[in-house]
């Protein structure tokens, strides 16, 4: 079977292992407008902050390892347009020679666009966006010039609040910017993100919530030097915008059904409205356990495990996907966070009458000479008990914490049962009393 995939990021190289490493030797083409694959995106801040020595540890694979694999892969070429009823991919390489692919099997993991915003001098220079590698070197370029004094980060996401800390850690002023009263507002709720955006305030960086960029002024060379907000002006030497992503349906959207967000609507093997078409990673909706719906959350461990289905589907292994929670984590200036599942304003706006907990304690016992204080919360459903949501802060590591909520979320377990759960104690690792099952106990309370 011949299978053209389009798109050679996490989503689509998860398609393409799956497929190279079957006894079935499958004919695999990959083609991708991009002249590098495999970049893991989620570590740029790190090396732009200094926090890693190279940014080639960023790449986990290259086009050779495919070659030797038996794949057929074509970089820098721009698919032109697809004809589905004929089965056939029309593109053009970089120096201008066209090809054309017919496919038995296609895979569209064309990812995501970062979105801009339809405000006047978008088009200046000094504005960047960051989502491919060459976005992640013109921010470590600007970073490196003496004349860029002051940062304008515009979103308080993961992606925004990650690069205002290497901004700071390369010397910079940073003004942070944000339409919600709160840092990372699509994983925490505001109350739970004040710890954040405290810390991010002792690390020297300018919040600005509530606040929406109306214009981008430039001065006589065409460089942006001002940011134009609904509440103030700033004199700004270079702006990052982090406002999030979109999904790239340009090559789907007159032929396969889309779903939420308009991204491409595929089943839980990730199929498509059309049969002999695939789609996954960011391109393509998603089944979400705590909205027990379909929906879209643009994540690499998602594309990962989108490509992994999609590639035994194709091969035959009949194999569903279980869905997702959206689990996620990030760490800025030593304070973790990692949440899974919905919000309380996620799950309010998804029609869920809910009940939260709250819960603080140290990770370990008292006598231990080390230790760091937790704040955990669980979100659940008030007539069913069904966990929804779960977020968790420390200066220790707590991320492992997380799975086990996924987990639950995935498998419809009730806060109830939670508190009741087989937990291992040792102080060199957690307290006999455990602040899930504590935090989990305190649903009783509220019956």
């Amino acid at each position: 079977m011949k299978i053209v995939i389009i798109g050679t990021n996490h989503a689509g190289i998860a398609v393409a292992n799956t497929l190279l490493a079957s006894p079935q030797k499958h004919e695999v083409v990959m083609l991708d407008r991009n002249s590098n694959l495999s970049y893991l995106g989620c570590g740029t801040a790190l090396w732009v902050g200094r926090q890693i020595d190279s940014n080639q540890g960023l790449f986990y694979t290259n086009k050779e390892d495919f070659q030797k694999k038996g794949a057929r892969i074509s970089l820098e070429t721009e698919v032109t347009h697809i004809d589905y009823p004929a089965k056939k991919v029309y593109a053009k390489t970089k120096d201008g020679q066209e090809l054309e692919e017919s496919y038995d099997k296609l895979v569209l993991a064309t990812g995501s666009l970062p979105i801009q915003l339809p405000i006047p001098g978008s088009d200046l220079e000094g504005i960047h966006f960051l989502k491919l590698f060459q976005e992640g070197e013109a921010v470590d370029q600007e970073f490196t010039k003496d004349s860029v004094k002051t940062a304008a980060v515009i979103g308080a996401g993961y992606i925004g609040t990650e690069l205002a800390e290497a901004a700071i850690r390369r010397g910079k002023k940073v003004l942070l910017f944000d339409g919600q009263d709160h840092s990372l507002p699509g994983y925490y709720d505001p109350d739970f993100s004040a710890q954040m955006d405290q810390n991010l305030e002792e690390l020297g960086i300018e919040l600005h919530f509530k606040e929406l960029a109306t214009e981008f002024v430039g001065d006589d060379q065409g460089r942006v030097c001002e940011l134009v907000t609904d509440k103030g002006r700033y004199q700004v030497d270079t702006i990052i915008s982090a406002v999030g992503f979109i999904p790239n349906v340009q090559l789907a959207q007159d032929h396969l059904e889309l779903g939420p967000c308009h991204a491409i609507h595929v089943d839980r093997h990730q199929q498509t409205s059309d049969p002999d078409v695939y789609a996954v990673g960011d391109c393509a909706t998603i089944y979400s356990n705590a909205l027990q719906a379909e929906t879209y959350i643009a994540l690499a461990s998602n594309a990962v495990r989108s490509g992994l289905v999609a590639g035994y589907n194709i091969d035959g292994r009949v194999i569903e996907a279980n869905g997702v929670q959206g689990s996620n984590g990030i760490s800025i200036n030593g304070l973790n966070f990692v949440s899974t599942g919905l919000t309380q304003q996620a799950a309010k706006d998804a029609g869920f009458e809910i009940e939260f907990v709250d819960f603080q304690d140290t990770q370990f016992p008292g006598f231990m000479p080390e230790n760091e204080e937790v704040k955990i919360r669980i979100i659940y459903d008030k007539k069913s008990h069904r966990i929804l949501g779960a977020q968790l802060a420390s200066r220790y590591d707590i991320s492992a914490n997380i799975h086990l909520f996924s987990l639950a979320i995935q498998e419809q377990v009730t806060i109830d049962r939670l508190a009741f759960t087989d937990l291992f104690f040792l102080p060199h690792f957690n307290q006999p009393y455990n602040y899930i099952t504590q935090a989990a106990l305190k649903s009783f309370d509220k019956e």
